[in-house]
């Protein structure tokens, strides 16, 4: 009885062993094999390897693909105008070299997240100090590459490359939420009242230079029409003063008919002598002939 249990204890022990000393890896992940106190560091690929058992060798696996580093908690960053934001930052990274990984954490990779998230915090803090709040919300893109670019060189130390940096969420603390939307609205609206404005002087403007051009057309045109009628009138008056010319008695005859055309009205009641000078065109054509009733009194109604 006593055999078997030591031959179960023996095979055991041998199982655990061999164990010990198979190592895969898949291809998502390369391996850092190492000796007793870190010495000697080789990396290994996918595959199945031997290795001594522990505590003569050890392996940290290392995951090669991109991952994501976003913290729990906000950072609190201030804008250069004292303005305080909450960010919550997403970090897309992959460990390029595994060896330099090994040597700056002794196999503690817990210990580069540590150090990435603390690179991260400065970074941010330094971007985003340098920027007023105006400029921060309106220019978080950059903000962004600028605090990738400020900690690549903490990342590459740690054999690890950055791959994006994005904020998943940029928002005021509680207490100066209020004061700030306050703010940032008054600004708004006397950004609207400077627009309004500005467009009303310039409404005002394009107002009285259409007018002006208005009243310019207007007097070109009156200008215009005066000349046209002067120069009809002279014409007019110049074949009329010819006509009259020709012929004395029909100035005299067209006058009077001008006359008679102002004097007898529709509704009009006159009542003069007949043999008056005023009616010799209408007694004879030449305006010569003597009256036909001398004694008579007319009424003419028209």
């Amino acid at each position: 009885m006593n055999r078997i249990i030591a031959l179960v204890i023996v095979v055991v022990a041998v199982l655990f062993a061999g164990a010990s000393t198979l190592l895969v890896v898949d291809q998502r992940h390369v391996a850092v094999v190492y000796s007793r106190g870190g010495s000697n560091p080789v990396v290994v690929g996918t595959g199945l390897h031997v290795k001594l058992p522990a505590p003569l060798q050890s392996a940290m696996i290392v995951d090669t693909r991109v991952r994501t580093l976003a913290p729990s908690d906000a950072d609190h960053c201030v804008t250069s105008d004292k303005s305080e934001l909450l960010v919550t930052p997403a970090l897309k990274y992959r460990v390029t070299d595994p060896l330099k990984l090994f040597n700056e954490t002794e196999g503690d990779q817990q210990s580069a997240n540590d150090r990435l998230a603390a690179a991260l915090r400065s970074a941010l803090g330094e971007a985003f100090g340098k920027r007023s709040l105006a400029d921060a919300l309106a220019h978080q893109g950059a903000i962004a590459r600028e605090a990738q670019a400020a900690m690549a060189g903490t990342a590459g130390t740690l054999g690890v490359e950055l791959v994006d940096l994005q904020f998943l969420r940029v928002d005021f603390p509680h207490a100066a939420a209020d004061a700030v939307y306050k703010r940032m609205t008054a600004a708004e609206e006397k950004a609207a009242s400077d627009a309004r404005a500005q467009t009303s002087a310039e409404v005002a403007e394009i107002k009285a230079d259409a007018e002006r051009q208005r009243d310019a057309v207007l007097a070109d045109a009156y200008a215009a029409a005066q000349s046209i009628k002067g120069g009809g009138d002279a014409k007019a008056a110049a074949i009329a003063a010819d006509a009259f010319g020709r012929d004395p008695n029909f100035y005299q005859f067209y006058q009077s008919l001008q006359a008679y055309r102002s004097v007898f009205k529709a509704g009009d009641v006159i009542v003069v002598d007949p043999d008056s000078e005023f009616f010799r065109f209408m007694r004879s054509p030449d305006g010569n002939a003597a009256s036909t009733n001398p004694a008579a009194s007319a009424s003419r109604k028209h």
